[in-house]
């Protein structure tokens, strides 16, 4: 008996906690989005709409290096070697060509 009515108190609330819960729970589709949630996606596209930057090469000269040259451009080296996976840098040749941007 000691222990009978500790359980059915829980039982009953369990029991209130389910049919609260599913009162609350809709399985219905979301409805439209509040104006503020549609300006935030509006100004994420203009963001993505924004067009990529114009390829820029340079002409390797002699006694360049992929440091000096990404000094000169203010970009670095591992970037310059991601958009030259091709390019080897201990090997670089005068006259070849080698996208910066």
């Amino acid at each position: 008996m000691r222990y009978a009515a500790p359980a059915a108190f829980l039982i009953l609330v369990t029991v209130i906690v389910l049919a609260v819960r599913s009162g609350v729970r809709s399985d219905a589709p979301p409805t439209k989005a509040s104006p503020a949630v549609k300006r935030a996606e509006a100004s994420s596209t203009a963001t993505r709409a924004k067009p990529a930057p114009p390829k820029r090469w340079y002409v390797i000269q002699n006694g360049d290096t992929l440091g000096a040259i990404a000094a000169r451009f203010g970009t670095t080296v591992d970037s310059l070697l991601r958009l030259n996976p091709g390019v080897v840098p201990t090997a670089l040749t005068p006259g070849a060509h080698v996208r910066i941007r």
